[in-house]
């Protein structure tokens, strides 16, 4: 007699993603960007990498100090990114400070252009990451702050650190 169903090997079950592959990596934060903006929306878009420069940012060597997303002809555009060259790299190494293109999808576009057409409003990248295999940037909808605003934010934080400190220190 033979089984209705052949033996079959076992198979292992199939597990969760790896986790290397779903974690975040931070790799730059735009520390200055919520002292300089009150940001009110956050978006995430992929960035459009050539040659070396993706080899350079899973090395950490970018900055984000100084640059800004900019819209060009219903495409957005990150300005002013420093994206040191590859330390292995050749001639063909890349521009370290161009202009990359910034994907999103339509609808998120769309929504973001038309809130950054309103006056006051920029567009400010708040941290470059890997997720995945992807190099992703976290952009902020913000409203620039006021000197005023930025003296009280910087005394609030200094209030903090000072109760923290009184709350850690043993009498």
């Amino acid at each position: 007699m033979s089984p209705m169903h052949p033996t079959r090997p076992s198979s292992p079950k199939p597990t969760a993603a790896d986790p290397k592959k779903s974690a975040i990596q931070t790799i730059s934060r735009n520390r200055s960007a919520t002292f300089n903006y009150a940001i009110i929306e956050t978006y995430e878009a992929g960035v459009v990498l050539q040659g070396t420069e993706i080899k350079s940012v899973r090395e950490g060597k970018v900055d984000l100090s100084e640059s800004y997303a900019f819209p060009q002809n219903n495409e957005l555009w990150l300005l002013n990114t420093y994206i040191a060259p590859y330390s292995k790299g050749n001639i063909h190494n890349h521009e370290v400070r161009r202009r990359r293109k910034l994907l999103l999808h339509k609808l998120q576009l769309q929504k973001l252009l038309s809130q950054v057409a309103q006056r006051g409003y920029s567009i400010v990248p708040l941290r470059l990451y890997i997720k995945g295999r992807v190099a992703k940037v976290e952009l902020g909808l913000g409203k620039g702050k006021r000197q005023y605003e930025k003296r009280e934010a910087t005394a609030e934080r200094e209030s903090n650190r000072e109760i923290q400190r009184a709350m850690r220190r043993p009498e």
